[in-house]
């Protein structure tokens, strides 16, 4: 019996951490941060490809302060949804692009983010500190 009663903390304990998981990221809230950080957004279907377009939490294109570098960032339902996301990039890819694809290309949670060429750490740092859900 004891054991028992020692058993009910821990479950409830462990059902308590399933329902912490962090509310998805999206384009909504990460655009206006993006915007206020100096780039220039847009969430339109037609701007920001097929693959953005399509995905669960949306997508947008960003393009920082002095263009040059642009962003491609598609929002999935979840972290599995992601790696779905991933394989579509990967998918409709130029053949030449492909093999790049790693240098250019990650993903942070339910965030796929697709840059046109490797972003400087300071992109990438502001990029993912306005990721929001």
């Amino acid at each position: 019996m004891r054991r028992l009663l020692l058993l009910v903390p821990l479950a409830l304990l462990a059902a308590a951490c399933g329902q912490t998981a962090a509310k998805p990221f999206a384009a909504g809230p990460t655009a206006s941060c993006l915007r206020t950080k100096g780039f220039q957004v847009s969430t339109k279907d037609a701007d920001i490809g097929l693959v953005a377009s399509t995905a669960a939490n949306g997508g947008l294109l960003a393009t920082p302060k002095g263009g040059g570098n642009t962003l491609v960032l598609a929002f999935a339902a979840d972290g599995k949804g992601a790696g779905s996301i991933e394989g579509a990039f990967r998918r409709f890819a130029p053949k030449k692009l492909r093999p790049h694809l790693g240098d250019v290309m990650s993903a942070k949670r339910n965030a796929v983010l697709l840059w046109t060429v490797s972003p400087t750490a300071e992109q990438q740092a502001t990029v993912l500190a306005c990721l929001r859900s």
